[in-house]
């Protein structure tokens, strides 16, 4: 959902998120780090914070604020990924989008340098709704909403990027390109009209592989946004603009877009955000405008989407912060055991919720941390986590 209106008119605009949990923070042999793209409508920061485990649950305890040199937007899609970790071979990659300024920031994650501002084509915009960013192991993917357009870019030693080309990527109503998802030569792309896309990427630059078609729940008001492939390829599978909480898988096994299967699993307002547990088990779902979060079960050698939990209303919503955003899990084995919820809003905030599964259900509780405060952020939109998956 593009919410850029919605900020003239109530509040600020999101940006995704994502923590981890670390056992002793940024000193230790194996850290882990959440990393928030701020999306500051001004000189833009990227923030590292340091998580750590307690007997109530995963928490913050300490951050790092790093400005990337590009201008923010402070507004864009709410499953549009602002920041993403890549590697340049050598080391550990920050890519962060800045949204205003039209380019991707890089940085070193081990030194917290940044390494440049590195922009697409001298046409390439962010529009009104932002640039949104995905990669593979060799390159990273910049949308621009402003030009409908899609950058390639090729990563560099040092954590830099080369600009290689663009390709125009526009829905099949108008639709301009938005959240996007990639998984070894295929790129998945959603288009503001409710279409969808895939293309290939074997060769870096995107080739459209014939199959844009408007997703099956589009065609009743449910219109695909943000995006997630399955680890073996076989799967896309999206998350819905709608009024309850409606996802949509598509078989992409044949290495097309097959016509999507529609799933409503909760009673939930909006399913912008979808997120896959590390064993696949489970899809996690913001419902962006309700202030919940639902998991909903699914088989990986099937692809089916099954009713699980949702969880209560998480505390502060509707005061503090007024749109859910990014997901993330704490662990990266099994289930993910704890769920992170970008909370968007003036008091931006970091919602902690502990899944627990029994057979068929499941039960999605806020843990004393929860509501954790995000003073840098009025917009959380986006997040990576390292170590990554």
């Amino acid at each position: 959902m593009n919410r850029f209106g919605k900020k003239i008119s109530t509040i600020a605009c999101t940006s995704l998120l994502i923590a981890l949990i670390s056992t002793s923070g940024f000193a230790a042999t194996h850290p882990r780090y959440l990393i928030t793209n701020d999306d500051v409508f001004g000189p833009n920061t990227v923030t590292i914070y340091s998580v750590e485990a307690s007997p109530d649950g995963p928490k913050f305890v300490g951050k790092k604020v790093i400005p990337t040199g590009g201008q923010g937007l402070d507004g864009g899609y709410f499953a549009g990924v602002g920041v993403l970790l890549a590697s340049d071979g050598v080391q550990q990659c920050v890519f962060a989008a800045d949204s205003a300024s039209s380019d991707v920031a890089g940085i070193v994650l081990s030194t917290q340098k940044v390494t440049g501002d590195f922009p697409g084509s001298s046409l390439d915009n962010g529009g009104l709704n932002g640039v949104t960013l995905a990669a593979n192991d060799r390159f990273v993917y910049a949308s621009y909403s402003g030009t409908y357009t899609i950058a390639t870019y090729k990563i560099q030693p040092g954590c830099k990027l080369q600009f290689i080309k663009d390709v125009d990527a526009i829905g099949k109503d108008l639709g301009m390109a938005g959240p996007m998802a990639a998984n070894g030569n295929v790129l998945v792309v959603t288009y503001g009209d409710g279409s969808i896309e895939s293309f290939d990427i074997s060769n870096g630059v995107p080739v459209p592989n014939g199959d844009e078609q408007f997703s099956s729940g589009s065609k009743t008001g449910n219109n695909p946004s943000g995006v997630v492939l399955t680890q073996d390829g076989y799967y896309a599978i999206f998350g819905d603009i709608s009024g309850t909480t409606t996802v949509e898988v598509s078989d992409i096994s044949s290495g097309k877009l097959a016509a999507t299967v529609v799933y409503t699993v909760g009673g939930g307002v909006d399913a912008n955000n979808v997120l896959l547990s590390p064993d696949e088990s489970m899809l996690f779902v913001d419902n962006n405008k309700s202030g919940t979060v639902t998991a909903a079960f699914f088989d990986k050698t099937i692809g089916v989407v099954s009713a699980g939990c949702t969880s209560p209303v998480l505390k502060g919503f509707g005061v503090g912060w007024f749109y859910g955003a990014g997901l993330a899990t704490a662990s990266n084995t099994g289930n993910g055991g704890y769920v992170y919820v970008a909370e968007d809003g003036l008091l931006s905030a970091i919602g902690v919720l502990q899944l627990q599964v029994n057979g068929d259900s499941c039960e999605l509780t806020e843990t004393s941390h929860s509501h954790a405060p995000d003073s840098q952020s009025q917009g959380l939109r986006s997040l990576a986590v390292y170590p990554s998956r």
